[in-house]
């Protein structure tokens, strides 16, 4: 299947604008992290899309979602990029209640923790009560990484080898997108082949699942690692909402309380399901079945 952004016509986005700000997909919670605003690496076009397309009682930004640590090397901020920024705001203003759990990207924001800013509530870590009186830690996590922990420079080395591996998928991707060929991830194809990668996700996910554990809680929601996932560990759900460089991930909770993994592309062809239900004439046209 192409990608959706690829077979949607552009005056069905046009069409469509008033739309999403009546008729959202509606969530009780929607968890996002490690957005990386600030660099060039950060899908903020399509995390517009994936906002203004969904509704929540709360909103987690979990960490990592301004990335001081690249903007203090080098500027790049455009528009959309203000646009997530007040897309969020917009929403807190409106009566969703976002909280923002600071990660080590966006550190010096930890300063301001307990704090409230424009509806935005800045906390450390706190429990979440699903639906279904299920107990979840939500942290970044970053303090639980080993190297950020004992050796913050070779962190720092890390995301530098990071930013250059994400530039040379961009380069890699636009050539594939081409030739008609879907998004591949070099960084996520090394993350689940080098083993001592694949040795240390196991380790950072047992050491979230452990604090849980400690405080007596259900589960864990975190982001950090860039890994989505959603997985029992010894009894206690470990759920990792991914990000928005690669994955185009979050995690939600349905009104029902259940927890789930949904992306980008997910949520904006159900959007695009919904929309053609009630826009007579654009289904045949596209040749989509509006069931």
């Amino acid at each position: 299947m192409k990608p959706r952004d690829q077979f949607l016509a552009a005056e069905m986005r046009d069409s469509k604008k008033e739309t999403w700000k009546r008729n959202p997909i509606r969530f009780r919670t929607i968890w996002i992290s490690d957005i990386h605003l600030g660099t060039t690496g950060c899908q903020a076009g399509r995390l517009l899309e994936f906002l203004r397309a969904t509704e929540s009682e709360t909103l987690y930004l979990v960490g990592d979602i301004i990335d001081g640590w690249q903007l203090r090397r080098r500027w790049f901020w455009d528009q959309t990029h203000n646009n997530v920024v007040q897309t969020v705001l917009k929403k807190a203003k409106k009566g969703t209640r976002v909280i923002f759990v600071p990660g080590n990207h966006d550190e010096s924001v930890r300063q301001f923790i307990g704090l409230d800013f424009g509806g935005i509530h800045i906390r450390d870590e706190l429990v979440h009560v699903t639906a279904q009186g299920k107990r979840m830690l939500v942290l970044h996590g970053d303090r639980f990484d080993g190297v950020i922990a004992c050796a913050k420079w070779l962190a720092y080395v890390g995301d530098s080898l990071y930013t250059v591996i994400l530039k040379f998928n961009q380069i890699f991707n636009n050539w594939r997108a081409r030739v008609g060929l879907p998004y591949w991830s070099l960084s996520q194809y090394l993350k689940l082949k080098v083993k001592n990668a694949v040795s240390y996700i196991s380790s950072f996910e047992h050491a979230l699942a452990a604090e849980a554990r400690k405080k007596g809680l259900d589960g864990v929601i975190c982001g950090h690692i860039h890994k989505p996932e959603i997985r029992d560990i010894d009894g206690i759900t470990y759920c990792n909402d991914g990000d928005w460089v690669e994955s185009l991930s979050a995690l939600v909770e349905e009104p029902s309380g259940e927890l789930r993994l949904v992306t980008w592309q997910e949520i904006m062809l159900r959007y695009d399901r919904m929309h053609l239900q009630k826009t007579p004439g654009i289904a045949e046209d596209l040749c989509i079945s509006p069931s």
